[in-house]
């Protein structure tokens, strides 16, 4: 019988790969999504509920009537800045309505779910790569969310037998490799995105925040990752939860790091188009170098990235963002 798995933030960027994947493996992924970030199109692979993780009925109406048998949280705020400014809006998001659906699974007796989190519940690193034994200090609110719900696993864990695959992020990054979904973030905030849009002519610039980093060109490096890659470790970490696994906390990586100035000489490169870089201080709390110790996911999960070089990261976001300027001109020509 397929198994069915409630994903919370199915409709958003990695939470609508990991759909893909879950039904390309058998499985029937139901999407549960307030669609304040999310969106209705990228909810192509199985149900949806709409609704939100603090309508405690509905999570407990869910669960019963779509026997779910294991759980994918992606649903969170994940805007550090703005966590910063507002702390209790992201401790009553993602906190406080994670136990909301902590507790809904202890009375479904459903005791799998796989946890999207973060490496922001590091800190600034002591070194690099970053092992999953790392100490964690977040230096934000964001980061602070991801790793109180990181430790109430591990008791809910102890209390009432639920077995976990916390997945510490790198940096997520590119899209489907047939376009059909892709990063559609309102305010777009990460990197790779808003690079392929100044050079698609769909803003006038991008920031480098920062060019005085301790790194080989002054920049700072991050670890990417692509949404692909990271979808199909999610589905490993599900088989491996029904397989009774115990559970762990993981890095999601690939061990290598590129720089600011990589990524935005990658993008012109395979666009053939300048990119108008201006340089900006660097911003508070920003470290110079993030990049994972992946080693534990690969042995764990039996998992290994295939899209996860750099051109290949761009290649497929600058194909879905160039579908996506097709279609709204389209669209424009259509209604004039």
């Amino acid at each position: 019988m397929t198994k069915t798995i409630l994903v919370t933030g199915g409709a958003g960027y990695i939470g609508s790969h990991a759909c893909k994947s879950l039904a390309a493996a058998g499985y029937t992924p139901v999407t549960l999504d307030n669609f304040v970030y999310g969106h209705r199109r990228a909810v192509k692979w199985g149900p949806l509920v709409e609704g939100d993780l603090a309508d405690t009925a509905l999570l407990q109406q869910t669960f019963s009537e779509y026997n779910i048998d294991a759980v994918m949280h992606f649903a969170a705020y994940a805007y550090v800045g703005e966590s910063m400014q507002d702390p209790g809006k992201y401790f009553q998001n993602n906190v406080t309505n994670t136990i909301n659906l902590l507790d809904a699974m202890v009375k479904a007796k459903v005791r799998q779910i796989v946890f999207s989190s973060s490496c922001a519940t590091y800190g600034i690193p002591n070194q690099v790569p970053i092992t999953t034994d790392h100490p964690q200090h977040p230096v934000n609110p964001y980061g602070e969310s991801k790793l109180f719900i990181e430790r109430a696993l591990h008791w809910y864990g102890l209390a009432h037998d639920i077995r976990f695959f916390a997945l510490r992020y790198f940096n997520a990054a590119g899209a489907d490799p047939k376009a059909e979904i892709g990063e559609d973030h309102d305010p777009e905030t990460h990197l790779n995105p808003l690079v392929i849009q100044a050079a698609l002519g769909q803003r006038a610039s991008v920031n480098i925040f920062g060019t005085d980093y301790d790194t080989a060109d002054g920049t700072a490096v991050r670890d990417y990752i692509h949404v692909t890659d990271l979808a199909k470790a999610h589905v490993s970490a599900i088989e491996r939860l029904f397989d009774k696994s115990e559970s762990h906390f993981l890095n999601l990586g690939t061990g290598t790091g590129y720089s600011v100035w990589d990524v935005i000489k990658t993008v012109e490169r395979i666009t053939s188009r300048p990119v108008n870089a201006l340089l900006a201080p660097r911003r508070q709390g920003d470290p110079p170098k993030l990049v994972a110790d992946p080693e534990l996911a690969a042995e764990l999960l039996a998992w290994k990235p295939h899209y996860s070089d750099l051109d290949t990261i761009v290649s497929t976001a600058l194909r879905w963002h160039q579908q996506q300027q097709s279609k709204l001109i389209s669209s424009q020509i259509a209604s004039a």
